[in-house]
């Protein structure tokens, strides 16, 4: 099962306290899900699809308990390429329809459709809540978690997009619009923000079990960048310590330790001797130890007799004659 309807139907199966509330869920609810029929005999219809067994049982319901209209619920079975079944939930023509279809906003003065949001739907916060919760029954989608953060909700006009971005404004959230295959998207994509709607629309659990994705996710890329970093520092010290080494070897040969001062010496001698230890470590097996600044000084000053050796001729297949 998909997260997406995880998340529908623990929405599905949540009890509504109020009946303000009741309507403003069914209102978002049929909003995306439904078409309303027109008919020459029967008159005006409604019939919600969905793939999702819950979300038809919660609409039969509702129209049935706030309506007590005539009410009908089929299955139709898809083919073999896709497995799910699609629920219609269907009122036929009656006289209520009208009354229904403008209790739940579609319809405005009796005689026209309603495109956007109707305000006396949202008026509460209680009812806000529901009826995004409605919204995404209907038409949200939620991308696993585990793969990335993106939740959106499928739009059936400019209007309607515009009215459900302002509506989710309403509780902190930056909601985008996007198109897509000549439909229009309201969606989020930031974990917080996604975690936050989750919570808006009551899916407790769907919100428990991202922020458990969102933790193992942050401390999987936090010990990859402390990895990371280990991996890059280990490097940068053995790139110093074959740099060294190399300068070190360079002057033995062509100057000679023994002409070094006996601090210089010692260094020197010691980094051929672990060519593996940090400047921290190199400095501990020092008589008397040295700090790490003060390997790194005499190194430098390895490092500059063998650039000045090298300037003067010296490993260029050739030595210049002694005087």
């Amino acid at each position: 099962m998909s997260f997406s309807n995880e998340i529908k139907n623990e929405l599905a199966h949540l009890e509504q306290k109020k009946k303000c509330c009741e309507i403003a869920e069914l209102a978002g609810l049929v909003r995306m899900d439904g078409t309303i029929l027109i008919g020459s005999r029967q008159g005006i219809g409604l019939e919600l699809t969905t793939e999702n067994a819950a979300v038809a049982r919660k609409a039969f319901k509702g129209l049935k308990k706030l309506f007590q209209v005539e009410t009908e619920i089929t299955v139709q079975r898809r083919n073999r390429l896709k497995k799910n079944n699609v629920y219609l939930v269907r009122v036929p023509g009656q006289p209520k329809v009208m009354e229904v279809l403008d209790c739940l906003g579609l319809m405005k003065d009796g005689l026209m459709y309603n495109p956007e949001i109707s305000g006396d739907l949202v008026k509460k916060d209680c009812c806000k809540r529901s009826y995004l919760r409605g919204v995404f029954l209907g038409a949200g989608s939620l991308s696993d978690p585990i793969n990335s953060y993106h939740l959106e909700i499928v739009a059936n006009s400019e209007e309607y997009a515009d009215s459900l971005v302002k509506l989710i404004e309403t509780f902190g959230l930056h909601p985008k619009i996007s198109g897509r295959k000549n439909v229009l998207l309201v969606y989020l994509k930031e974990s917080e923000q996604i975690a936050d709607f989750l919570n808006i629309i009551g899916a407790h659990q769907a919100l428990l079990e991202l922020e458990n994705i969102r933790i193992q996710k942050e401390m999987r890329n936090q010990v990859n960048r402390l990895v990371n970093c280990e991996s890059a520092n280990m490097n940068k010290t053995i790139d110093a310590a074959v740099r060294q080494k190399n300068n070190i070897e360079f002057v033995q040969k062509y100057y000679g330790l023994e002409q070094l001062n006996d601090g210089l010496r010692a260094v020197a001698e010691a980094r051929l001797e672990y060519p593996e230890v940090s400047l921290k470590e190199l400095g501990m097996l020092m008589d008397p130890p040295l700090g790490k600044s003060g390997i790194n000084h005499r190194m430098r000053k390895l490092e500059e007799l063998a650039d000045e050796l090298r300037s003067k001729g010296y490993g260029d297949g050739w030595e210049p004659s002694a005087q």
